[in-house]
């Protein structure tokens, strides 16, 4: 088993919490983004969070920051990479019911997916 195997069964006994955002996430790393782009929209999202009050409020996907995030990230090819990923985890998801379900729940709305997983890199970035 490798170690997005591992992560998948975790996410199936539901040990990370809502398995969308961590699916998302997940898939995410497949889309290419320069590190420098990357860190600079997040530390952006993270003024943008900022600035509207405490920042350890509890992130929504409807958020400032995030759809901030996710428009400033956003083209077709990354999108396109994104859902990419998500079919794939489908692939190996199909002994996972609750995976399976929430990856399939992704792959009907990839633009929620393209949310979700700006969502989970604010989240990131305000953790670090």
């Amino acid at each position: 088993m490798d170690s997005v195997d591992a992560f998948l069964q975790r996410v199936e006994a539901g040990e990370l919490g809502d398995p969308l955002p961590v699916l998302a996430y997940v898939a995410g790393q497949s889309v290419e983004l320069e590190p420098e782009e990357l860190n600079a929209a997040k530390r952006r999202a993270v003024t943008v969070r900022a600035a509207g009050g405490d920042v350890h409020r509890e992130l929504a996907v409807d958020d400032v920051a995030v759809k901030r995030l996710a428009v400033e990230l956003y083209t077709e090819e990354r999108r396109a990479q994104l859902g990419s990923a998500v079919d794939d985890l489908a692939l190996r998801a199909r002994d996972l019911p609750r995976v399976r379900d929430a990856v399939l729940f992704l792959a009907k709305d990839v633009d929620l997916a393209w949310r979700l997983f700006a969502l989970a890199l604010v989240a990131e970035a305000l953790d670090d």
